[in-house]
């Protein structure tokens, strides 16, 4: 009887970006993706998505697979782009055309002048009420859970910023929405409140996203496509494992000093911190007004590369010449 230790797999990572059909949840393309990357040699095990689209909504959903799952976050806060038909005269419990209608409300006319004079108010910070069918939890129970149950839940309003905002009438009764927004802000809750601007109701039967910080739709590959090619085509659609990391500054690492950091120690760079370096150590720094730590202790996130060039990981590096590690990746052999 022969007792063989299993050749450990090849870890799948990178980022790759899939424009979601509709009628699938985001968590079903995650599972999917997954299937269509794992091998007999290779583990898709770890993976997960940038930010949640409804089933309804298709469009740019980033996935992050193995190593590039460390650095997610950077897209989860990052402004989305979507574009979006609203429907005039109907109001429905969730929002959009899946849902019921529970109320309706004559429309009056109106044209892009009238449009263009409501998109303006909309434009900047404010507070939004997320709706009740939204994957939000309240005593670790989701809303839309309550909200099938028939349970109103109170939800604080939360901040959102629209960046840019423009409507145009494409029939008596439908309005086109394009917008960029904030993290949180829910597009279903922006249609009804335009509705609402106009003296009327109103609900989504479209929503699409089209922009997710630096990535766009133009570079998202759908899943009928994906799975049409060969798992070799398939890596060739992976983005590298820091696409999601918005940070231009850099510091090259010797190998020891890179073992080190793996290693979860601090190293004193000082000597490595150039002039460029220092002034944007220096114009990245943020702290409350009473935090007592001197500037030059502050950190500030930068990416780390050994000296060929490749990323190892995420530092925190201070003016003082501190450096700590705070999300390395295991690079493949």
């Amino acid at each position: 009887m022969t007792n063989k230790k299993a050749a450990t797999k090849q870890k799948v990572s990178g980022v790759l970006l899939v424009d979601k059909p509709q009628g699938m949840t985001s968590q079903q393309v995650v599972s999917k993706v997954k299937y269509l990357f794992q091998s007999p040699i290779h583990d898709s095990k770890k993976a997960g998505h940038t930010g949640t689209l409804d089933p309804m909504a298709t469009g740019l959903l980033p996935i992050c697979l193995g190593e590039a799952t460390k650095f997610s976050h950077y897209q989860l806060g990052a402004d989305k782009s979507y574009q979006a038909l609203i429907s005039l005269g109907q109001q429905t419990d969730t929002g959009d055309a899946e849902g019921q209608v529970i109320a309706q409300a004559p429309i009056a006319d109106f044209d892009n002048v009238l449009l263009a004079s409501i998109a303006e108010q909309f434009v900047g910070a404010q507070k939004q009420i997320p709706p009740m069918y939204s994957a939000l939890k309240k005593d670790g129970k989701k809303l839309y859970e309550y909200a099938r149950a028939g349970i109103e839940i109170e939800r604080p309003a939360r901040d959102i910023v629209i960046k840019a905002l423009t409507l145009s009438k494409v029939a008596t009764d439908t309005i086109e929405l394009s917008v960029t927004c904030s993290k949180g802000t829910y597009v279903r809750v922006l249609g009804e409140d335009i509705a609402k601007a106009l003296d009327t109701l109103g609900h989504l039967t479209a929503l699409r996203r089209i922009q997710v910080g630096k990535f766009t739709i133009d570079n998202a590959i759908d899943i009928a496509h994906l799975e049409s090619l060969s798992l070799e085509q398939r890596f060739e659609q992976l983005l590298a494992v820091d696409a999601c990391i918005d940070i231009d500054a850099e510091l090259m690492l010797s190998a020891e000093q890179c073992e080190r950091l793996r290693l979860g120690q601090r190293l004193n760079v000082i000597e490595q911190i150039d002039e460029s370096l220092q002034h944007y150590i220096a114009n990245n720094l943020s702290k409350s007004v009473d935090d007592p730590t001197p500037d030059h202790e502050l950190p500030v996130d930068i990416r780390l590369v050994n000296e060929q060039g490749n990323f190892i990981g995420l530092g925190a590096i201070s003016l003082n010449g501190r450096l700590q590690p705070k999300k390395m990746i295991i690079l493949s052999s």
